[in-house]
């Protein structure tokens, strides 16, 4: 069994084949796939995912690359999903200073206020973190909440032990794959085998043999033979150890 801790199944990238994209992971053993939200605008169609898929579970949160687009009442409408549809965690939700034109401050305001709502609901969070891992951290340590993963992740192993010791796991995925992403490839490979997960991003961050093209979830067997390489265990041992840490701190995940 395997879990994709993260995969955007709503996404218009799939809108034509979805149903097979699904069958595909299901048929590959991808039993369990998180579905998170970017901005109030597609909560129905992560809920969607959720109640129409075997194996999904949908998290809600607003993304920080979409801060400019959103209003302060959003965080009302998303208290509102939380507590009608309690889901699996709060997500996609964080920091991104990668890109220079999302105000760093009105992406702080929604991320704390975010991460608030967690601590209220007792809901872990989905974390993007991209240029802004310290950041994070120092939100994180303000705002205790239920841990979760921090996605995609492409920091030290300083920052990765820190975000353990907040009760995190890290999320790796396609970016593993590419024999120049050495950082990455390091951390994954060594380390503790409580603090990993496996995700895709579909359709974002495909991996090395797709050549850039979309990435499904379908996908994910085959990243976890290249951490399996990279961590010298068995493919079994890493469906195992990677399963079990997303259940841990994703409980609602099924």
């Amino acid at each position: 069994m395997l879990i994709d801790s993260h995969c955007h199944l709503d996404a218009d990238e799939f809108a034509a084949d979805r149903d097979a994209v699904h069958a595909a992971a299901r048929a590959g053993g991808v039993e369990r796939i998180l579905v998170p939200a970017v901005a109030v605008g597609n909560f129905p169609a992560v809920r969607d995912c959720a109640q129409r898929y075997l194996g999904c579970a949908a998290a809600y949160g607003i993304h920080p690359l979409y801060v400019n687009a959103v209003r302060e009442s959003d965080l009302a409408t998303l208290r509102q999903w939380l507590a009608a549809e309690r889901p699996a965690a709060i997500g996609e939700i964080g920091l991104d200073h990668h890109v220079a034109d999302v105000d760093p401050q009105r992406q702080a305001f929604f991320f704390v206020e975010q991460l608030k709502l967690a601590r209220e609901f007792g809901l872990p969070v989905v974390l993007h973190v991209r240029r802004a891992v310290d950041a994070a951290l120092q939100a994180l340590r303000r705002v205790r909440v239920a841990g979760g993963i921090a996605h995609a992740f492409n920091g030290s192993r300083q920052q990765a032990d820190e975000f353990r010791r907040l009760g995190f796991i890290l999320g790796f995925g396609g970016a593993l794959t590419f024999s120049g992403s050495t950082r990455i490839r390091q951390l994954a490979a060594t380390l503790p085998d409580d603090a990993i997960a496996l995700e895709t991003d579909a359709p974002d961050i495909p991996p090395a043999w797709l050549g850039g093209g979309r990435n499904t979830p379908g996908e994910l067997p085959r990243i976890a033979a290249e951490l399996a390489q990279l961590r010298g265990i068995s493919l079994a041992a890493v469906s195992a150890l990677t399963t079990s840490n997303v259940r841990r701190v994703l409980p609602g995940i099924g």
